[in-house]
């Protein structure tokens, strides 16, 4: 699964809902039938320029701290293995 297939199909899970993300936290096998049916959301990754640009009638020039391209947090992963997320991370991942 190429870059923007897995940041696709990551969005897929968020825009099912809650249940759904912590379902997949919690089992990440729950998150193979989004890999395998190709199941996508990426409309939901331009809903906050969307919300911008309807309130203020301006294009949002957004400058984030973290970029939700897959693959893009190079200092993470530097070393090429993952590291399990603490009790800490998981609850930020859910609020």
């Amino acid at each position: 699964m190429g870059g923007d297939a897995f940041l696709y199909t990551r969005a897929a899970v968020v825009a099912a809902g809650r249940t759904e993300f912590d379902s997949v936290l919690e089992d990440p096998a729950a998150f193979t039938p989004y890999a395998t049916d190709l199941i996508w959301a990426e409309s939901l990754l331009y809903t906050p320029d969307r919300a911008y640009r309807r309130i203020t009638g301006e294009e949002w020039d957004r400058d984030t701290r973290y970029s939700y391209e897959s693959y893009s947090n190079t200092e993470g992963w530097a070393d090429g293995t993952a590291r399990p997320a603490d009790g800490d991370e998981l609850q930020r991942c859910r609020r």
